[in-house]
């Protein structure tokens, strides 16, 4: 990742560029050594033709692949030979095949597949599953290992896809709400309205503020949704390039009644289900605390693991670590687990409950949310219809009450 920095030398003159680092805390401390005292130091972008062709692989692929790889291994066969297998069984997926065969010529070389995944130049793998990779292939836990790592990316597209099948319907239902208030308004009052106008009969306010909405959408829709493409389109390259802006908005996230809970069970519950992960393969505690605080998703948890995992580094514990650094507060119970875990030398075991505890909990949350939204939806839909059908017969009844009186 690469780090860019305004600050000044030792010499007292200002100096900015760009350093290279995993994470924000070892670009600190590569500043540091440089004797460079550091006014600004945000992450960017590192653009080259590279990143631009190489793009990340999904987790139903990635999932795919250590589920395969790890059955033909458990069947007897080499590496090179499974991979072969592998790449004559996805010949006609040319990105996925082109990746297996960059694969297979590098350990043809007498390449450890930990090096020939690390150095293919097709898609780009998380850090985590590459240090698993590496440490399983000096353990002599690789069919475990891979297994483990491919019901993990199998779990993680599985809670995607539920989501996004979840929210098809009430995200169809919004949809048709809003054509159908727009066509209403635009098209379908003002006709109607127009007759009661020409009688000179003042209209109902609320005929008059549906008037109103009606007029503004007619003669400025265009520039409405020139404008709410612009809005949603600078809000992501805002979002993305912005550091502080991403730091801000993640953290206020976090502070939501429902919503933060919900994103810091899922990030909590990957974080916590990677360490164990990674734990059960052999990575030492202290290397696999910095690679799974850097899987998070969300920019104020990650740097709050990322400054606690550099204090593991130096030997502290990170129940300890995370105890003491200011930010995010995180959950009671995922503290306690936590710290009771390095205490009993039992950490795997007891985030790999944590993150079945989380994720058990999330899907009860996303039920009850998801079947609450429906009648919502439902009610928002009969709020809007109601309005316009009021605004469109109260004319009527002043008019007929005008005429009886």
């Amino acid at each position: 990742m690469l780090f860019k920095y305004k600050g000044i030398d030792p010499s007292g003159k200002r100096v900015k560029g760009s350093i290279s680092a995993t994470t924000l805390q070892e670009a600190k401390q590569k500043l540091r050594l440089q004797s460079i005292y550091y006014e600004s130091l945000l992450p960017t972008k590192q653009l080259s033709l590279e990143a631009f062709s190489k793009r990340e692989m999904s987790g139903v692929m990635l999932s795919s692949f250590a589920k395969e790889l790890a059955s033909y291994l458990n069947s007897g066969m080499t590496v090179i030979t499974a991979i072969k297998l592998l790449e004559n069984q996805h010949e006609n997926e040319k990105k996925y095949s082109d990746f297996l065969g960059a694969i297979k010529t590098m350990i043809d070389e007498g390449r450890s597949l930990f090096v020939a995944l690390n150095t293919q130049k097709v898609y780009a793998l998380p850090d985590f599953f590459l240090q698993s990779i590496n440490i399983a292939g000096q353990s002599g836990k690789m069919v475990s290992v891979l297994s483990n790592m491919g019901n993990f990316f199998s779990a993680q597209s599985k809670v995607k896809k539920q989501v996004g099948n979840a929210m098809a319907y009430p995200l169809f239902i919004f949809i048709v709400a809003i054509g159908m208030s727009g066509f209403l308004i635009t098209f379908v009052v003002p006709k109607i309205t127009s007759i009661f106008e020409d009688t000179g009969q003042e209209l109902p306010p609320i005929t008059q503020f549906v008037l109103g909405i009606s007029d503004f959408l007619t003669q400025h829709y265009i520039a409405l949704l020139v404008g709410i493409i612009l809005l949603i389109a600078s809000f992501k390259i805002i979002y993305k390039k912005v550091y502080r802006f991403k730091r801000g908005l993640d953290g206020v996230l976090l502070k939501l009644p429902v919503i933060g809970t919900l994103i810091q069970n899922y990030e909590l519950g990957r974080f916590s289900y990677i360490l164990s992960l990674m734990l059960s393969s052999g990575v030492a505690y202290a290397h696999g605390v910095k690679l799974a605080s850097t899987t998070f998703h969300n920019t104020a948890l990650q740097e709050l693991f990322e400054n606690a995992s550099s204090k593991v580094l130096e030997g502290n514990k990170l129940s300890n670590a995370l105890q003491l650094s200011k930010g995010v507060k995180l959950k009671r119970n995922f503290m306690q687990a936590l710290a009771l875990g390095e205490e009993s030398s039992e950490v795997a075991n007891i985030l790999d409950n944590i993150a079945s505890l989380y994720n058990e909990e999330n899907e009860d949350k996303l039920k009850l949310l998801l079947s609450l939204l429906e009648p919502f939806m439902m009610l928002f839909i009969g709020l809007i219809v109601g309005v316009i059908v009021s605004a469109m017969l109260l004319p009527i009844f002043s008019m007929s009450l005008g005429a009886q009186g």
